[in-house]
């Protein structure tokens, strides 16, 4: 907007007395903010009193409280009754106020005596014609001989009219009235109205619905027309008088100046303001209200009650410079771009250190680079904040890590007051030491969130001493893995070094899926190049091969095997001859959980096909070729042939024996070829001889929720579909839901769980994460959720959505709202499940603190549900504020939410 302040003269009597009318715009009634007393000393402002219909988080939210604000919208006995349809002279009345023309306003006498409207209305018809605002023939003619004119309600393509006509685009309107509209419904929309739509969707004023519809004789409600015309106003500039748009220059906590052309107002913070960003339908807070922001305010008597941050972009530019020396006269000699700038500052200007600290002018020291902010929309540009970038510093401290920049070879380090420096590091050989207890670190192993002590001398860092351990990363050579508890490797200095593993470490190889310790290769010279995470505890958590110096020799046949000097010859697929030496240190796989030597010797005869990983003659790895992992191609039942793709691109073809392949799919006890879709994940099982299919083992995920866990047996007990099934999980990864391993004990009953089988065997289980909360916004791309824990989390829905409400299942958004809440997790295909709560209206009778349960007042004598049991995770609430179940008095009134038959929230009302 051009000017600071819109003029905006409303008959301040006529407003207050439209409050006494019954039947005026919205029905009438008490407004949301109340306008000034009829007499002129009267100073008080009633407060902020939102619709009691309006809930927060409702999609209209922003702007029903904007146009309130703006005195353009009223409400009726403190309810606006956002889904109530709009009748034509409502929508008139709207719109001349958005349009600021009631000082034009007349008695209505000559309000067209065609048109039927209350007495209330008269006046804003008769303005609405002369304004050209309706066409008085044409809504003679669209108006049924017994019908009344200003009680119809508004149509979508009416409403569309009176916007665009409102805005003053109704040459634009005429201009694309032969364009098509590009919905699929475009030939039900009026013809002489498709340019109106073309004009209020181009000024994105107004959008279809479902289908791609625009659905022109639907009809509009009070919160879509407030959003319309609160979304009009981004076009149009009417000039109110107590709307205001202009750079935050001052802001506390109960007081906020804006400054525009030189101008400035102040305006008071307080409990009757409310917070909105121009990018957000949703309402934020007053933290989002920050200096040298452009911001809009509407106000009533002095006080901010709406505010809106138009652009939260500080105002201000910056300029870097080095200081050559400081003046008199307030001013500071820079070298900028090879050029010396002198600048004026005033009382006004703030001086900072590197933390943001305040400081004097005078302790600016030559040769310091300094940042100079000056304001851009005054046109004096004066010096707003200085602040030091880098000067001469030698110290020494301590802190925790906040980034590590290897590019610009600098650290961020913040202090125990929550500062925070960045320093240079020296990368070279006699650069910065890195130490942790005995060891020398790398700056690559420096993470987030490390504990450190540091020197610095002359501005770099001289040295870093990670005074606590947190997760890490390191590289080297692998030596050897001793069991399932330690392993040597050679690290990134040459130097061998010995680390604990934790139970089922997790172990990364590319082409090897669900790969374990046992498909690494260790050795002195050839073995894997890791990169290895370690724990706090400086235990392994996660080994990624990154780079093996062995060669492969796959498909290969046996020739010969001589069990006495262990010398293995082979033919390649080339039909090249190859001998190999086994010794007790290669690592042996057939198809055996405990593969010994003497095993496999037997399996080793002529044409055995096998796969080894080899340096030189030596074998580190042999594998009697028993299966084939990969994805399913195709299933020939007339030549009996399955073909997979293997993850490096190949493909194997298996014959089958029998009329159908034996298949194994998990929750299916006779799987035929037709429960496989092409690019399914198979196992292929090999027969004993290698030359046809024993089973195909289709993998699936499937999600339960955990009943029972037997930790002696490694076996869980759990249901999915109200199916139960029990299954062992000794060949199992077990995740957190962080993907963190984790032991088969840390699993509860009741946890939901995503279990990977492998046929029938489970793979991987990890623990899906559940996240409970309010629903704050819903649209065709997100849900955004408010949960228990605070903040908002925003969940995509491209992936689809089930909607579970008691016992109804439905897909889409359509039936969520914003009062509900819910359960919200991913499917095991990667769609978002939404389960609603379940709701329970109540009175506190008392809480049993020894069986831990809320008692409630019955609904009758007959009422046997009102003892509920609270777990510590249960969330007790008045607000955002969390409440203690001690704190709960006899007859508080309380809503209870139930996820099944657990109760997971109480909120006190």
């Amino acid at each position: 907007m051009s000017s600071f302040k819109r003029s905006f003269t409303r008959n301040t009597k006529k407003a207050v007395s439209t409050m006494l009318v019954t039947a005026m715009c919205l029905s009438g009634g008490a407004a949301v903010f109340a306008d000034q007393a009829t007499t002129p000393t009267a100073q008080s402002v009633a407060a902020v009193s939102i619709f009691s219909d309006v809930k927060d988080g409702f999609w209209a939210e922003k702007h029903i409280y904007k146009l309130a604000a703006e005195g353009i919208i009223l409400g009726d006995a403190g309810k606006f009754r956002p889904s109530d349809s709009v009748t034509q002279q409502e929508a008139i009345t709207m719109a001349i106020r958005f349009m600021n023309l009631d000082s034009k306003l007349g008695n209505g006498e000559g309000s067209p005596t065609e048109l039927t409207v209350s007495k209330y209305f008269k006046p804003y018809l008769e303005l609405a014609v002369s304004q050209n605002l309706i066409n008085k023939s044409e809504e003679i003619a669209a108006t049924g001989a017994k019908e009344s004119w200003g009680e119809k309600k508004a149509s979508r393509e009416w409403i569309a009219k009176i916007l665009v006509r409102a805005l003053g685009k109704e040459t634009e309107a005429k201009a694309s009235a032969g364009q098509a509209t590009g919905f699929a419904d475009h030939d039900k929309i009026t013809a002489s109205a498709r340019g109106y739509v073309n004009v209020a969707v181009q000024l994105d004023i107004t959008k279809g619905v479902e289908g791609n519809k625009f659905d022109p004789l639907g009809k509009v409600t009070r919160a879509q027309i407030a959003t319309f015309l609160s979304r009009g106003g981004d076009h149009f500039n009417p000039g109110y008088s107590n709307v205001y748009e202009g750079i935050v220059t001052e802001l506390t906590d109960s007081k906020v100046t804006l400054t525009a052309n030189g101008k400035m107002k102040s305006f008071t913070l307080d409990n009757r303001s409310v917070y909105f960003t121009k990018d957000s339908e949703l309402k934020a807070t007053k933290a989002e209200l920050k200096p040298y922001t452009k911001v809009l305010i509407v106000d009533k008597v002095g006080s901010a009650v709406y505010v809106e941050v138009v652009d939260a972009k500080a105002q201000l530019e910056s300029t870097e410079g080095t200081l050559l020396r400081m003046l008199s006269g307030n001013r500071m000699l820079l070298l900028v771009n090879n050029d010396s700038v002198t600048y004026t500052y005033d009382d006004n200007t703030a001086f900072m250190d590197q933390n943001g600290n305040a400081i004097k002018a005078e302790s600016l020291t030559p040769d310091s680079t300094l940042v100079v902010q000056r304001e851009t929309y005054s046109g004096a540009n004066k010096p707003i904040i200085v602040q030091v970038k880098s000067a001469i510093v030698n110290k020494s401290g301590k802190g925790t890590i906040s980034s590590v920049n290897v590019t610009d070879k600098t650290l961020s380090i913040k202090d125990a007051s929550g500062n925070t420096e960045t320093f240079k590091f020296d990368d070279s050989a006699a650069g910065t030491i890195v130490r942790y207890q005995s060891q020398i670190l790398t700056l690559g192993e420096l993470k987030a969130d490390m504990a450190v002590s540091y020197v610095v001398k002359n501005n770099v860092l001289d040295s870093i001493e990670v005074s606590q351990g947190v997760e890490r990363t390191v590289t080297g050579t692998l030596i050897s893995v001793e069991g399932n508890s330690l392993l040597s490797y050679k690290n990134a200095s040459g130097y061998p070094e010995v680390k604990l593993l934790v139970e089922k470490p997790k172990v990364v190889i590319n082409g090897i899926n669900d790969a374990t310790l046992a498909d690494l290769i260790a050795d002195l010279n050839g073995g894997d190049k890791v990169e290895l995470t370690l724990d706090p505890q400086e235990r392994v958590t996660q080994i990624v091969v990154q780079g093996r110096q062995s060669e492969v020799l796959s498909d290969a046949a046996v020739v010969n095997y001589d069990s006495k000097s262990k010398t293995l010859t082979v033919l390649d697929s080339a039909k090249k001859p190859h001998v190999f030496v086994v010794n007790d240190k290669s690592k042996l796989d057939y198809n055996s959980t405990a593969p010994t030597l003497s095993g496999i010797e037997s399996l080793l005869t002529k044409d055995r096909k096998i796969n080894i990983t080899h340096i030189g003659d030596r074998v580190l790895s042999l594998q009697v070729i028993y299966k084939y992992e990969g994805t399913f191609l195709a299933a020939n039942t007339t030549t009996k042939i399955i073909t997979v793709q293997l993850a490096d691109g190949k493909t194997v073809a298996v014959p089958y024996q029998g009329s159908q392949p034996s298949i194994e799919l998990f929750g299916k006890s006779n799987a035929t070829v037709n429960d496989i879709k092409l690019g399914d994940p198979v196992t292929v099982i090999l027969s004993a001889n290698q030359d046809t299919l024993q089973t195909l083992a289709i993998k699936s995920v499937v999600q339960f929720e955990v009943s029972s866990v037997n930790t002696a047996n490694s076996r869980i007990r759990a249901v999915s579909n109200g199916l139960s099934s029990e299954f062992y999980v000794n060949q199992a990864t077990l995740l957190d839901e962080n993907g963190n391993v984790i032991k088969l004990s840390n699993l509860e009953a009741g946890q939901t769980i995503n279990v990977t089988f492998n046929g029938q065997t489970a793979v991987a289980v990890q623990v899906v994460k559940l996240t409970l909360g309010k629903i704050q916004a819903v649209d065709g791309s997100n849900l955004t959720l408010k949960p228990y824990s605070g903040g908002t989390e925003i969940f995509s829905l491209s992936g689809g959505v089930k909607v579970l409400r008691g016992t109804s299942v439905s897909t889409g958004i359509t039936s969520l709202t914003t009062s509900d809440h819910v359960e919200v997790r991913k499917a095991s295909d990667g769609g978002l499940v939404v389960n609603v709560l379940t709701v329970l209206e109540r009175k506190v009778s008392r809480y049993d603190a020894n069986n831990k349960e809320i008692l409630v007042i019955r609904a009758s004598l007959s009422d046997n549900n009102f003892r509920f049991t609270v777990t510590p995770e249960t969330y007790i609430h008045q607000g955002d504020t969390t409440l203690s179940v001690q704190s709960l008095k006899e007859n508080d009134k309380i809503v209870l939410y139930f996820n099944g038959d657990k109760l997971v929230e109480v909120e006190k009302q």
